[in-house]
């Protein structure tokens, strides 16, 4: 069977509402149903491209994607969380673009491309601010309440978390630490509200953020982590202030790829091995992308 055409941002943001049930009718039929804890061993993969949060900035989603374009039958794709909310203006209803754009790579692509749940695509069991999505798709499509619900729980589909054979853990925030008794990787638990607020909220000490929701994790806890769960290296987005820098020996590396946050650290993605070992934030490539520090039409 043919892989369905796939539209652009300026595509998606032009569907009527008849057009965009229908997409959203094709994506429930084919974005895959992750467990929480995902192997990501995409086939003959050498590397992967990984990006942190992009909040419905495309124009960076795009960027971070080229490489994999490039070569998508042998490539590997994996956005870190937050999608959705707080879109750069150029982006018109960035959120909406950004997750449907998203969704049809990983329902063209479900091998290759993984989009681990964040924070803000985890709001209807942990609520965030702010949460524009439901308005961005009001102002696209009319007061319908049903098509947020249903992009929302297509985005639900990702995993809370993924690990490679190289050795990375991934997930937006931060990792269990003691929650429950469940040995790993029992603990990755989807049905608990705890252990959800510990991935998708968690924060290190060595950041300024201090959102409130989980207290923050220290060194010690990645090493008893990486020890446990036989990983390397963590790579996480969240935290804006901490995008590029190295943290814990190098043991733990934050990803942000949203122009939104660009003055903390740039907007960045990570090409990752997948063929070779990693144990260091220095045995990935970073990436500046060509979407910093530039200025766009904004989308009618």
């Amino acid at each position: 069977m043919a892989t369905p055409a796939l539209l652009d941002p300026r595509q998606i943001l032009a569907l009527d509402p008849a057009g965009a049930d229908a997409l959203l009718d094709r994506l429930e039929r084919t974005v895959p149903v992750r467990p929480p804890l995902v192997e990501f061993a995409p086939p003959g993969a050498r590397e992967g491209t990984v990006f942190g949060d992009t909040h419905g900035d495309w124009r960076s989603t795009i960027a971070a994607a080229q490489r994999f374009w490039s070569a998508p039958s042998a490539g590997a794709l994996v956005g870190l969380g937050d999608y959705i909310d707080r879109p750069p203006e150029d982006c018109g209803e960035g959120s909406v673009a950004n997750a449907l754009l998203l969704l049809q790579w990983t329902a063209a692509f479900p091998e290759r491309v993984l989009l681990i749940q964040g924070n803000h695509e985890a709001h209807r069991r942990i609520a965030v601010v702010p949460h524009g999505l439901a308005e961005e798709v009001d102002q696209l499509w009319g007061p319908e309440e049903a098509r947020y619900l249903r992009l929302m729980a297509l985005l639900e589909r990702g995993p809370l978390a993924a690990t490679t054979a190289s050795g990375a853990f991934l997930a937006h925030g931060g990792f269990p630490r003691a929650v429950g008794s469940d040995p790993y990787p029992q603990e990755f638990r989807a049905d608990d509200d705890e252990v959800l607020a510990e991935i998708v909220w968690g924060e290190p000490d060595a950041g300024r953020s201090r959102r409130g929701v989980v207290t923050p994790f220290r060194e010690s806890d990645l090493d008893r982590f990486l020890a446990r769960s036989g990983t390397r290296l963590f790579l996480r987005g969240h935290d804006p202030d901490l995008t590029g820098r190295p943290l814990y020996g190098g043991r733990c590396l934050t990803l942000h790829t949203c122009r939104l946050y660009q003055r903390f650290g740039g907007v960045i993605a990570a090409r990752l091995p997948l063929d070779r070992t990693v144990a260091r934030a220095g045995d990935l490539l970073l990436e500046h992308l060509a979407t910093e520090g530039r200025v766009y039409p904004p989308v009618d």
